[in-house]
C-alpha cells in the first residue's frame, strides 16, 4: 500500500495548482466575487489596486497579506472619492465618516508602505552579456 506525503499549505503543490482550480478573483478574472467589473466604481477600484501594486514592484513581489491590504486601501479610497464628489457637487456629507476614511487610509498606507519599490528591468540579453564579459 502506497501512502502519499501530506504537503503543508503554501508548498509547491499549491503553487502548481491549475488555474481552473482557483477562484476567478485569484486568477485576476474578476475584481471581486459576484461584481460586474464594468461599473465605474469597480473600474476605479481596479485602477487603484493596479497602481499601488505597480508602486510596490508588481504583484509577484507582494505577499498575499500585502495584496489584501492594498485591496482594503482601494475600497476605502473609492468610498472617500465618492464622498468628495458629493461634497464638490454641493451636497452635505458626514464629516466624521470622511475623517474616519482618511484616517483609515493613512493607517493602511503606512502598513503597505508609502515608498515606491524599484522593479527589476534587467533583460535576458543584459544577463548574458554580463556572463560573457566575465570569462
Amino acid at each position: 500500500m502506497k501512502i502519499a506525503a501530506i504537503k503543508p499549505r503554501g508548498s509547491n503543490l499549491d503553487a502548481a495548482r491549475k488555474a481552473y482550480a482557483r477562484s476567478r478573483v485569484s486568477n485576476g478574472r474578476d475584481v471581486l466575487p459576484e461584481v460586474d467589473g464594468r461599473s465605474l466604481v469597480a473600474r476605479r477600484y481596479r485602477d487603484i489596486v493596479s497602481a499601488i501594486l505597480a508602486d510596490q514592484g508588481g504583484s509577484d513581489r507582494c505577499s498575499e497579506s500585502r495584496k489584501q491590504l492594498i485591496r482594503r486601501f482601494a475600497a476605502a479610497a473609492v468610498l472617500a472619492e465618492q464622498l468628495e464628489a458629493k461634497l464638490a457637487n454641493g451636497a452635505t456629507i458626514d464629516l466624521g465618516e470622511h475623517a474616519l476614511l482618511c484616517s483609515t487610509l493613512v493607517r493602511v498606507a503606512h502598513r503597505i508602505g508609502l515608498g515606491r519599490v524599484a522593479h527589476d528591468v534587467t533583460t535576458l540579453g543584459e544577463i548574458l552579456r554580463e556572463g560573457s564579459c566575465r570569462d
